[in-house]
């Protein structure tokens, strides 16, 4: 397939030759051949020539839930990777939230299968424990070898602490990246919601931030006394911002990542009992959301996350306490994220984390493989329904105002435009 982008303007703040830079792309069976100020389209190739046409690297999510197998009424997997690439993402690491859990290498395995051929790559996690039960150990080793980038029983508390601790120790024989759900589940109780003003006055029962910093402060412990490397997914507080910044300054091999909806709504959101804001970590205070912010700005958050979770209409069209959480977030990463951090620092955010994962950063250059977004960082809209391309729509995001929508992906010689 060739491809010729006209008058695109390259957001890459890496490459200061190209920067803020508008120029035509010329790309040929799915290489970068040609970056100039103006390029005459050679015969068989597809002109793309589309407002403020803006493009970067390749957008990338640390945290993406489908449903196949086993819940394919909310997603299969073909129709979410078409949603990433729609929403601009080239790259995603799927949640093991199926049914079966991937557990072996051969689960993991049916998931790569699953996604060859698509403008979006999929990147599985294997689940840490087997049946993600917490009693035993998973196939670390051979999911690794399959292709799994990381471990993670999802937005399950790892409850025995030497459980992870061995997990710590064991991973660090072949370089494995082990994830902890930021949650005890004994503080939590029967919370739904933040614990404070709201939740009384709505009779919601609560989720003290305490449950969140409690997990995150005894899981640094214990990679304290193992070293190996930690990923604590969707933090939701002040105070496990400050908690994972002084575990950097000892100089820990830790990340953490904010859910994006998290940057965006607070448990104010609750007032009409939608269950579309019944979300895991739950949406917190005002202060909790500067403090995220924050938190990206300075880099003791490594990266953000869309935390895309389809749920079906039965899932959500049910009491508040009885509604499961997740909301959808691939469509509305961009555009919520533009107004908060602008442009660039939104485009720095979208692009990094792949390392973390042992995934190769792509290169915006000629004779490298295009992995690109192609995006509008100015159209504004209000999200709709008919926006939505998920198959389930549970969105909190419905009605809001979004800044910015991304036109598609080229990556893997295909395109998505």
């Amino acid at each position: 397939m060739n491809i010729l982008l006209k008058s695109a303007k390259i957001v890459c703040p890496g490459n200061k030759e190209l920067h803020l830079k508008k120029r035509d792309i010329l790309i040929k069976k799915g290489i970068i051949e040609k970056i100039a100020t103006s390029i005459e389209a050679p015969s068989n190739t597809k002109l793309v020539d589309l407002k403020n046409l803006h493009v970067s690297l390749g957008w990338f999510d640390s945290g993406v839930s489908f449903g196949e197998p086993g819940h394919e009424e909310r997603e299969t997997i073909s129709n979410g990777l078409y949603v990433a690439s729609k929403s601009g993402f080239t790259d995603i690491v799927l949640y093991p939230n199926t049914y079966p859990v991937p557990d072996t290498s051969s689960d993991v395995v049916f998931l790569k299968e699953r996604s060859l051929g698509k403008p979006t790559n999929l990147h599985p996690l294997g689940t840490l424990t087997k049946n993600a039960e917490g009693i035993d150990l998973a196939e670390l080793y051979d999911m690794k070898n399959a292709g799994a980038v990381a471990f993670y029983d999802f937005k399950q508390q790892i409850t025995n602490p030497n459980l992870l601790k061995i997990a710590l120790l064991y991973a660090q024989n072949f370089d494995g990246l082990v994830f902890s759900h930021p949650q005890d589940v004994h503080i939590k109780g029967k919370g739904i919601v933040h614990e404070g003003e709201v939740s009384t006055r709505l009779g919601l029962k609560g989720i003290p931030a305490l449950a969140e910093e409690l997990q995150i402060a005894r899981d640094l412990f214990i990679l304290e006394y193992t070293g190996g490397k930690l990923h604590i997914p969707t933090i939701s507080t002040a105070e496990s911002v400050k908690l994972i910044a002084n575990a950097k300054k000892k100089g820990l091999d830790v990340s953490c990542s904010v859910a994006i909806h998290n940057l965006v709504f607070t448990d104010d959101s609750l007032e009409d009992f939608d269950s579309s804001f019944k979300v895991s970590p739950p949406l917190r205070t005002r202060q909790d959301v500067k403090a995220l912010i924050k938190g990206l700005k300075d880099g003791t958050i490594d990266f953000v996350t869309s935390d895309h979770i389809p749920i079906d209409v039965e899932g959500k069209r049910v009491e508040f306490d009885n509604a499961l959480d997740g909301t959808l977030g691939l469509e509305t990463a961009f555009g919520s994220l533009n107004p908060i951090f602008g442009v660039e620092q939104t485009i720095s955010l979208l692009t990094k984390g792949r390392e973390r994962f042992s995934l190769k950063t792509p290169i915006l250059k000629e004779g490298e493989k295009a992995c690109l977004t192609l995006f509008d960082p100015d159209e504004e809209r209000n999200f709709t329904l008919e926006n939505i391309l998920s198959t389930s729509k549970n969105s909190m995001f419905l009605g809001a105002p979004l800044k910015g929508n991304a036109y598609g992906v080229i990556n893997n010689n295909k395109t998505s435009i």
